[in-house]
């Protein structure tokens, strides 16, 4: 059914992240899937244009999230019952759209697996990320509340 699925990780949303590898984990286990998480750490490049921040304390400030964001994923991993070598992950910059689907594309992803928080008018039906995903994305997209 499914070969790679791949679990875009918001960290801090642990409701969210739980209730999308629920699904990924039972998908994945009657499939023989991977999965594959990701989380996308904002580009904070902007930053430096508009308030002037020195280009290497930025660079310090991303290697650091970038190390936080993979220390916190191998955590989640160690969650997941399924034979490590069929669990992975990785860390990117940039939008969390843009990236997730770069990701898809790149691991050959055949599913995307995104929670979704209770959304407000101005997102509709679905969160904005969860949303531009859903809109732009060329396999299944399966939303987890």
């Amino acid at each position: 059914m499914y070969k790679t699925i791949l679990v875009p990780i918001d960290i801090p949303e642990d409701q969210l992240t739980d209730n999308a590898i629920k699904h990924a984990e039972f998908l994945a286990k009657i499939s023989g899937a991977k999965i594959h998480l990701f989380h996308a750490v904002p580009d904070i490049s902007r930053f430096s244009v508009n308030y002037s921040y020195h280009y290497d304390f930025l660079s310090a400030f991303a290697k650091k999230a970038v190390t936080n964001s993979e220390e916190e994923l191998k955590k989640v991993v160690e969650k997941i019952n399924l034979p490590k070598d069929r669990v992975l992950f990785s860390v990117a910059f940039g939008s969390p759209r843009d990236k997730v689907l770069s990701t898809a594309r790149e691991i050959g992803a055949d599913l995307i697996i995104v929670g979704s928080r209770r959304p407000d008018i101005s997102t509709h039906l679905l969160g904005s990320n969860a949303s531009g995903i859903v809109s732009y994305a060329n396999i299944s997209v399966l939303v987890v509340r």
